[in-house]
């Protein structure tokens, strides 16, 4: 028989940050809202959800690495919105939060959740925070929730 380790949805007795870009509050708001709606829902309390607002999608990394380095949070939950315009800024921007995001995940070992929108529209954003096509910062409080959940699970290492 094998073993297997799968995560669920039951980690309330954890604390969770969030870290949230103002840029685009329109649509992040939205995402917020919905990564806290779901945490409470899994019984997490408010008391165990921080949110640190930062100016825009640039600033989430460095915030998400001083959160994660505290040993305070079970995982970091990351959301903005880039949406692209006439020019290259918009690819530059995400692939700095992307990468440095994924680095610090695994220098901290703990879940951090890339919940930053990178879209072609405006369109393409409101779809994702709630419209057609759901809401990212649902699915990454979900996907923390598991993460958190299944880690406890793992041996650690000596």
């Amino acid at each position: 028989m094998t073993n297997e380790f799968r995560g669920d949805m039951h980690a309330e007795d954890a604390h969770f940050a969030i870290v949230v870009s103002k840029y685009n509050d329109s649509i992040t708001s939205k995402l917020l809202a919905g990564a806290v709606d779901t945490l409470r829902a899994h019984h997490v309390s408010d008391e165990s959800i921080d949110v640190a607002w930062v100016p825009g999608a640039w600033e989430i990394p460095l915030v998400a690495d001083r959160l994660a380095r505290t040993n305070r949070y079970a995982a970091v939950i990351c959301l903005g919105a880039v949406i692209r315009g006439e020019t290259t800024h918009d690819q530059h921007i995400n692939r700095h939060v992307s990468i440095s995001l994924g680095k610090t995940s695994l220098d901290c070992g703990l879940p951090v959740l890339m919940g930053v929108l990178t879209c072609n529209s405006l369109e393409q954003a409101i779809n994702r925070s709630g419209g057609a096509v759901g809401n990212k910062g649902v699915e990454c409080a979900e996907a923390a929730l598991e993460m958190v959940s299944l880690l406890r699970q793992l041996p650690t290492s000596r």
